[in-house]
């Protein structure tokens, strides 16, 4: 039985692989962004925020990521996707959104599907510019969101094995293994469908909805 659904968001339910990177190339950063993303992604991820945050970014006016976050396509059948949630053991079962993207989007999501809980990074904006932080729940998520879920299994009173992620990225990967099953999604890296229970391997959310139907209670 699931009993919660958790997802990524860059890459699964948004068409769009990484909002950072294409938030560089709206102001302009991203070639410099990109290497310093390569840098120091995994290595030191605080330092990727000082330096792209608190530098690049700092004092840029906030309209770029404003419209981003508003014209971010989602991935195809998404409303699918949560219509079949809806049903998925005659009942709605709760689902989450973990992230290392903007709290923004997510709570655009949110809104519009019906999401329960949100966990995601925070760009700080002042004055209508970028203010230089971000605040950082979830980082760059590769410590994080296996802890983010065990809380919410504690919180809700269920276990991990009644719980389903789907994700994209090596980020996901602590969190495939806790759950009882986990979906690599839209291209995943090799090291992330080794340790998945299922793989889809297109970037249409309706193609998930099959595997939902043999979940049910």
């Amino acid at each position: 039985m699931i009993r919660l659904v958790c997802l990524a968001m860059d890459g699964v339910l948004t068409a769009t692989k990484s909002f950072w990177m294409e938030l560089h190339r709206a102001y302009g950063t991203l070639e410099e962004g990109a290497t310093l993303t390569e840098r120091y992604l995994n290595a030191d991820y605080q330092k990727l925020v000082d330096e792209v945050v608190g530098r690049l970014w700092k004092g840029k006016p906030a309209g770029p990521f404003i419209d981003l976050v508003a014209r971010t396509p989602y991935s195809p059948g998404i409303r699918e996707f949560f219509s079949a949630l809806d049903g998925l053991d005659g009942e709605r079962v709760p689902r989450a959104i973990i992230t290392g993207g903007p709290f923004e989007l997510a709570e655009r999501i949110r809104l519009e599907f019906g999401v329960d809980f949100i966990f995601a990074n925070q760009l700080e904006i002042r004055d209508h510019k970028i203010a230089g932080a971000l605040h950082l729940p979830v980082g760059n998520g590769t410590a994080t969101k296996a802890a983010i879920i065990e809380q919410l299994c504690d919180d809700l009173e269920i276990l991990p094995q009644e719980v389903l992620y789907i994700g994209d990225s090596s980020a996901d990967a602590d969190a495939f293994r806790v759950v009882g099953v986990s979906v690599a999604f839209n291209g995943a890296p090799e090291e992330l469908r080794r340790i998945a229970t299922h793989v889809v391997e297109s970037g249409d959310l309706r193609d998930i909805i099959p595997l939902l139907e043999t979940l049910r209670s």
